[in-house]
């Protein structure tokens, strides 16, 4: 039986490669693509993933709703260096021969849903039944909390990609991106009480997909989508090389796609977690109590939080969901 999901996504060059991994797995049947502001606006979020349906063409096709187009108490931030102004790498800058455009503007819907309308809306349908898989700030989930707690209980599950535990951030030396844009919203997620599993850097960093790897899957993908894995995937590739000296990207978001679909594929410790949220060096930092002391003098656990991953099976699994012949 297929796993009802939600994705809330700010695509993204990483989020593009997530949805495509949603998309293309059998466990599960994506009901909607909820959008928020992240690393880049709301609206800009809406046409990238509006593009992504357009390019996989599922079907059933998901409901795209709009979410959030700020934080809670804090100005928007964006991740342009990593994923471009338009949060694809400069996707639209490419050119056919003729020179119209390799990817025209998506067709949007007249009228888009709002995103916590549709997450209650699906959550009564089908009580129990949804999971929420997070890959960009929690805005939108704090704004369901806030309405309405009480609904938000029938939730099947939330995978959250966002954090650090044990390691720097990266987009500050303590806060993880996803975290950081939106601290307050974290905040009262991690405090709703709601089956939440964390999948962080510590173990996001540890899926690198090399630049060769992206070349050989995008060789054997159909097209557009070979092209579309080798143009949204150029910047960030030369943004890693610049700033770790790497050639590649990791797929922080495909993850925790892949945890919600096989929760094996990383080891979690129960764990009680906070974030810092005012402001100074520490703002957006993820601090889990890992302390070696007996369990009743610590604070109860509140997340499931990945620590290990098994990261040469994701990578397989990976590669084989989009692409079988890549495997």
């Amino acid at each position: 039986m297929q796993k009802r999901v939600i994705i809330d996504t700010d695509p993204g060059i990483d989020d593009a490669l997530a949805l495509m991994l949603a998309l293309k797995s059998h466990e599960l049947h994506v009901e909607a693509v909820t959008t928020v502001n992240g690393n880049v606006s709301v609206g800009q979020a809406n046409k990238n993933a509006a593009l992504l349906l357009e390019l996989l063409d599922p079907r059933p096709r998901p409901i795209l709703a709009m979410g959030s187009a700020q934080p809670l108490q804090k100005d928007a931030e964006r991740a342009q260096s990593v994923h471009g102004s338009d949060g694809l790498g400069g996707l639209y800058r490419f050119k056919n021969p003729d020179g119209s455009p390799r990817y025209p503007e998506p067709v949007l819907p007249t009228q888009i849903p709002d995103a916590a309308d549709v997450l209650f809306d699906l959550v009564k349908r089908y009580p129990g039944e949804i999971s929420l898989i997070m890959l960009g700030p929690l805005t939108n989930l704090s704004e369901v909390l806030r309405r309405d707690k009480r609904r938000v209980k029938h939730l099947r599950e939330v995978v959250i990609m966002g954090g650090a535990v044990g390691v720097p951030g990266n987009i500050t030396p303590a806060a993880e991106f996803n975290i950081f844009v939106d601290p307050h919203a974290a905040c009262r997620v991690f405090q709703s009480g709601l089956t939440m599993t964390l999948v962080p850097l510590n173990v996001t960093e540890k899926v690198f997909f090399g630049s060769e790897e992206i070349q050989a899957l995008a060789q054997v993908l159909e097209e557009p989508l070979g092209g579309f894995v080798r143009d949204i995937t150029e910047q960030s590739i030369e943004h890693m090389k610049e700033v770790r000296g790497i050639s590649g990207i990791y797929l922080h978001d495909p993850l925790a796609v892949a945890v919600a679909i096989d929760p094996t594929m990383v080891k979690t410790v129960s764990l009680h977690v906070e974030v810092e949220a005012r402001r100074g060096i520490t703002r957006g930092m993820t601090i889990a109590d890992t302390r070696a002391i007996a369990d009743e003098l610590k604070r109860p656990p509140n997340l499931e939080v990945a620590l290990e991953v098994a990261s040469k099976r994701f990578l397989a699994f990976f590669k084989e969901r989009l692409c079988p012949r890549s495997s």
